[in-house]
């Protein structure tokens, strides 16, 4: 199957997750191109985070790992696919 590039957005409202997140990402490490977490410790609502996650991965491996984020409780996942 043909590999894409893309870049997965995720915004984290329930910090709480954060285990589950990382044990989710770590399952698609072999896909995993690079990573960055940003915490927002002052936002209006409380504590977020912002993760970016670029992949290389098959178009049906990088829609579940979407699924599987967004599936958690205070998680929103977004991909972005390159051209």
């Amino acid at each position: 199957m043909e590999s894409r590039i893309a870049l997965v957005g995720i915004i984290v409202s329930d910090v709480s997750e954060s285990a589950k997140i990382s044990e989710i990402l770590s399952e698609y490490g072999q896909y995993i191109i690079g990573r960055m977490g940003i915490p927002h410790h002052k936002h209006n609502d409380g504590e977020i985070a912002v993760i970016s996650v670029a992949v290389e991965a098959p178009q049906t491996s990088i829609s579940a790992l979407s699924g599987k984020l967004g599936m958690l409780k205070g998680v929103s996942a977004k991909v972005m696919y390159a051209g």
